[in-house]
This record gives C-alpha cells, structure tokens and sequence, in this order.
C-alpha cells in the first residue's frame, strides 16, 4: 500500500505553456516523490511529455483547438475511471476543460473560477491576478493547498535524446565543429511578437561571418521566412523549418551555443533545453512569461504601448519590435559566442 496521490493534470493548448506545466510537475513530485501523474493533452505535446520524467503518460485528447468535443470527452472520462485519481488539476480555465476529470469521476477537481464550471469542479479558486503575475504561478498555485506561500517555480529542464540529436545531424548535414545559433523567427500568438524577418536576415549575416552557423527552426509554414533569412547569410546557414519534429527541437537546441527567438513556444523549448536564449519580447511581457532559465538575455523595450497583447499592432507601427536594432542582437549573441 501507499500513499501517494495519483493525479490527472488537464494540461494547456499551447507549447510554451506545456513546457512551463513542468514547474507543476516538479513540485508535485517534489511534495510526493511517489505521485502519479498523467497529462490529458492533445497528440501534439505527447513527445513533449514524454521528455518530462515527472509524468507517467499522456492521455490524449483527440478534440482540436476551441472545439467543445462534449462526446469524445465523455469517452475518454469513462475510459480513464479504472485508473481512480486522487484529484485533478484543471489548468485551462474553460468550460471544456474541466470535463474530462469530472466524467472520470475523480473526487477532488481543482481550478480557476471561470466560464460557470461550478459543479465540474468542486475545489474552485480566484485568480488574484496581482499576485499571480505570471503563467507559471498560476498553475504552481493550483498544485498546492489555498494560503500557502508560492515556493520558487521549479526549472523546467527536458530530457534530452543524445542518440536522436546524432542522427539529426547526419541527416541535416549539421558538423559537430561548427558552433550554432538558432534562430526562430515565428510565434504562433501572431505577427506582433515577431522581430522584423529582415532584422532576423541581418543578425543570421553577421553570425556566419562571425564563423558559427545558423539553424533557422520552426514549422512549415514558416519555410519561406526560413529561406529568406538563410538567403541572406549564404553558406552555414540551415532552413531547418518544416524538417523537424518537436522533440528533435528540443535535442537541436540542447546542442546549439545560442537561441534567438521571440517570445513563442520554442523559446519556453529552448530555456527548458539548457541552451543560451536570447528572448526578444514585443507585445508580450517578459514579466508575464519569461524564459524559466538562469540562461537568458531578454530584450523589451517597454514602450508607453506595450504590452498591449494583441496579435497584430494596434497602432500599424510596431515599435516595441522594430526599435530593438539587429545591432543590439548581435553584440548580445556575440558575448555568448
């Protein structure tokens, strides 16, 4: 017999969320080194996960994006009863979210108020919005009992498969000897997170004359803007956007000297892979979700405007990006190579 929790985490939707979830997986397990705990997440985060030692499984859910996907949750609810959780820890605060937990019937539900979710959930809380300033407070709150004191958040750190990161660099042509820069241009929120794709083309210049390589990482869609900056460094220069899946993001830059990204999934990815970020914030908020790392180097310019949190400027100028000069990227990365 034991007493250890087994505990189902309603997971987030989004990359960089995923990774800083991880701070609540730590100090659940930091608090019962023997809980169990098991993510409902969708297909796309399961590798992801499965780099998080804290987490027995996935338990995926086959709903898309914003979907409500009532009967599918019913099902998967029924499916995972046998498994008797202790408690549940809803951390999106959505209606649909806490479904799942309640259809499996486990005893104890906790989450943030919101969306009349009284009654799928039986241990409600209020978000203190001042108090909790940042994404990864509000889930650490959610993983401990109301009016203790937020410990420190724990540092996301994934595991990291040096056998895949070798046959990665066979297969992308990606020499051990030559130090590297990621690059990552893209962010999923929208345009007004992103640096200037020029501006990303000047610093990808100046690291290959400086003697490292580029690796440029992100999703399909983003293999033109991949090309445009590799374009413009000429040779040591890597488009690997579109080539790669999540988890070999995660060994490529465990392996890269430096990552210069905006503020996006794949930075949260970066920090948690123990790599040098250098984060360029926008119309986000470093104080809201920064990079879980002792290693980071953020660049915000904290403008009258920002951060207004918008997925494309407001104003049509994009100052809060725009005025953060690839100059001062590059000194910056350079400090580092």
């Amino acid at each position: 017999m034991t007493d250890s929790e087994k505990i189902l985490v309603v997971g987030p939707a989004w990359v960089g969320d995923m990774v800083m979830a991880q701070s609540l997986f730590k100090l659940l397990r930091r608090n019962d080194p023997g809980a169990t705990i098991d993510v409902v997440a969708p297909a796309w985060s399961e590798p992801l996960l499965a780099r998080m030692p804290e987490v027995r499984r996935t338990v995926l859910m086959p709903v898309g994006h914003g979907e409500l996907g009532l009967w599918p949750r019913l099902q998967i609810g029924r499916a995972i009863r046998a498994e008797r959780y202790d408690r549940a820890i809803v951390l999106p605060r959505s209606l649909k979210s806490a479904f799942v937990p309640f259809f499996a019937r486990v005893p104890k539900r906790t989450g943030f108020r919101g969306e009349m979710r009284y009654g799928l959930l039986n241990d409600v809380r209020t978000l203190d919005r001042d108090t909790l300033d940042q994404t990864v407070k509000r889930f650490l709150v959610l993983g401990q009992p109301p009016g203790l004191p937020l410990p420190e958040p724990p540092v996301p750190n994934l595991d990291v498969d040096s056998a895949n990161l070798a046959e990665l660099r066979l297969r992308l042509d990606l020499p051990e000897a030559v130090p590297a820069v990621a690059l990552m241009p893209g962010a999923a929120y929208g345009p007004a997170k992103c640096w200037p794709l020029e501006y990303f083309a000047e610093l990808a210049r100046a690291i290959v004359h400086a003697g490292a390589a580029v690796w440029v990482l992100g999703a399909q869609r983003e293999r033109d803007d991949g090309d445009r900056i590799c374009s413009a460094a000429g040779q040591d220069a890597h488009n690997l956007c579109g080539r790669t899946r999540l988890e070999d993001a995660v060994d490529l830059l465990s392996a890269a000297r430096v990552a210069v990204t905006n503020d996006s999934g794949l930075m949260h990815v970066a920090a948690a892979a123990g790599t040098q970020v250098v984060a360029i914030y926008g119309s986000t908020s470093p104080q809201f979700t920064p990079p879980l790392t002792k290693r980071a180097s953020v660049t915000y310019l904290d403008l009258d405007c920002s951060p207004c949190f918008e997925r494309i400027c407001p104003l049509d100028h994009l100052n809060c990006l725009r005025q953060i000069t690839p100059a001062q990227i590059t000194d910056t990365v350079m400090q580092f190579l």
